[in-house]
């Protein structure tokens, strides 16, 4: 199977036509939606029933402990709610999961990333998957939502330490953005073919009189907010390889564009927070041009083997062929969605080291919910601190003064990721008893613990499905590394929002640095790419290069 260059660049064409037509108003809707002061009916009686302050404007602390408060409680509830599966309604006849697959999955969906130690369909029924998973994937993502926003108010307020009221901000990222866009994107993937029953599983035999197991559920429901929310985690095991997720072309290429609608929306939204919509196109052509470039290498990585005469077909939906594989694979790993279309696994070894650079890079183009917005503008902050540094004046960021304080955040949030995810490979692969959960022989058992790490660590979710993880060691090492990955970032970010909002604005000279334009814009994706290759690269050169070298 050989990649179809005509049918990838069709494809690229109409995403870009798409996400270009929703970016500017879905941008002004979010905008609107998160400065807003009216509140809606619904909203005004879900605060007066938790006794929530609607009006208060919370310090960054109060925001980060409410944050931080809440999804302690949704780990716990989760994790809970799975041990008792058995007695919980639509439980479809499953009982118990494994506490530690269970603790795993809970801090999994909470913290977006929706890692899988376990076969959906085998171990869940409707209950949890709806009650449970397919909650915390509205949940998580308005968590990221809300974060990014904090960050944008401390951009724009002055002499305050409030960066906006949590509670306030994921409601209205639920009910506003992310409730309406699932409902109709779940119209569209029934439409389209995907499942949506309360059929269960049934076993038909066919005229050859062999059984035939044919699994149902509310599967397109689950599918919307999965690919929306940039979650991940599919209904089923093959996630959205299996034909009742994914049933053709269009339904492809249709989740491919709800992965990436919100991300790369966020920078028009931005722009108007700011009151500068040139700030937005710049962070906008960033992550454009690092999508654009990624996805086409991974066409390129994966039609160049092909044309090597071994060709590539395992793990690769033949339904499809290898041009939607591309594009999946490339915009799963530039989000932090886990869901898939081809068994990562199986990419050839360049093609599969992209996927992981992709993810180390801080999925940032276009990145997660409200993640990748915030990680883009972390990389901001460093790329007019050394533009700073060039000229020798002290750094300035839409009027707000860049010194020892805020660089110390900014460091520590860099260092973050990378060290949990390299630090959890070593560990792994230095111990023989847990590198034998990845059996496969050299660089290649290597690169499946490295994209197990990475993955867990940048809240992605996806996996090189080699490797074992649902054992007690494996399954709390993912948890702690996805738990660390999501929460140490955000406070951090919350932690910048505060100190930035307090500064009072300073007015543009001459000598400041313009943070819009090609020259930002190219200094921006310059740092962010020399920033992964200084961390990154040796790690990538012991795997995945070591394998297509040998290949």
């Amino acid at each position: 199977m050989e990649l179809n260059l005509f049918s990838f660049i069709t494809q690229l064409a109409v995403l870009v036509l798409l996400l270009g037509a929703a970016h500017q108003p879905l941008g002004a809707y979010l905008a609107t939606t998160f400065t807003s002061r009216r509140h809606l009916a619904l909203e005004r009686g879900l605060y007066r029933v938790s006794g929530i302050d609607a009006q208060a404007d919370q310090h960054w602390k109060v925001y980060v402990r409410s944050l931080l408060a809440f999804s302690a409680l949704s780990i716990v509830v989760v994790f809970l709610g799975q041990l008792l599966q058995g007695v919980l309604p639509f439980n479809q006849g499953h009982g118990a999961v494994d506490p530690w697959v269970a603790l795993n999955t809970a801090v999994s969906f909470v913290t977006n990333t929706n890692w899988q130690t376990y076969a959906p369909e085998a171990t869940l029924g409707f209950g949890v998957q709806m009650l449970l998973l397919a909650v915390q994937n509205f949940l998580s993502a308005a968590v990221g939502l809300a974060v990014a926003v904090a960050l944008v108010r401390g951009l724009v307020r002055s002499e305050t330490h409030n960066v906006g009221n949590f509670w306030v901000d994921l409601t209205r990222g639920t009910f506003r953005v992310l409730l309406p866009l699932a409902t109709v994107a779940a119209v569209v993937l029934v439409i389209t073919g995907v499942v949506q029953n309360w059929g269960g599983t049934d076993i038909h035999t066919l005229a050859s009189h062999a059984a035939q197991t044919v699994p149902g559920g509310p599967v397109a429901s689950q599918e919307a907010i999965k690919e929306l929310g940039t979650n991940g985690g599919g209904y089923f095991n093959a996630n959205s390889a299996h034909p009742f997720e994914n049933p053709n072309a269009f339904s492809s290429l249709f989740e491919v564009f709800l992965l990436l609608l919100i991300p790369f929306s966020l920078p028009a939204m931005y722009g108007r927070m700011v009151g500068d919509r040139r700030q937005g196109y710049t962070v906008l052509t960033v992550m454009v041009a690092f999508w654009l470039v990624s996805t086409s290498l991974m066409a390129l990585a994966v039609g160049s083997y092909a044309h090597t005469g071994t060709g590539v077909g395992e793990g690769f939906e033949q339904r499809l062929g290898v041009a939607p594989s591309a594009i999946f694979a490339t915009a799963t790993t530039l989000t932090s969605t886990g869901a898939v279309n081809v068994a990562h696994d199986s990419l050839p070894p360049l093609a599969g080291g992209l996927a992981m650079l992709n993810m180390m890079l801080g999925e940032i183009a276009p990145g997660g919910v409200g993640s990748g917005l915030y990680g883009l503008l972390v990389l901001a902050v460093v790329a007019v601190f050394i533009g700073g540094l060039m000229v020798g004046r002290t750094p300035e960021f839409l009027g707000k003064k860049i010194g020892a304080a805020p660089m110390k955040l900014v460091a520590v949030y860099i260092l973050t990721t990378p060290v949990l995810a390299l630090a959890g490979t070593s560990l792994t692969a230095g111990i023989p008893a847990l590198a034998a959960n990845a059996p496969a022989a050299g660089p290649h058992g290597f690169s499946e613990i490295l994209y197990a790490f990475t993955s867990a660590a940048n809240n992605n979710g996806s996996a090189f499905g080699g490797i074992t993880t649902s054992g007690p060691p494996l399954a709390a090492m993912l948890a702690v590394v996805m738990l660390l990955g999501r929460f140490i970032p955000m406070v951090l970010v919350l932690a910048l929002a505060g100190t930035l909002a307090k500064q009072r604005k300073v007015p543009d000279t001459a000598g400041t640095l313009a943070t819009h334009g090609p020259l930002f814009a190219t200094l921006l994706g310059g740092v962010s790419l020399l920033v992964t290759a200084l961390i990154y690269f040796p790690a990538l050169a012991l795997g995945p290069a070591a394998e297509g070298l040998l290949k």
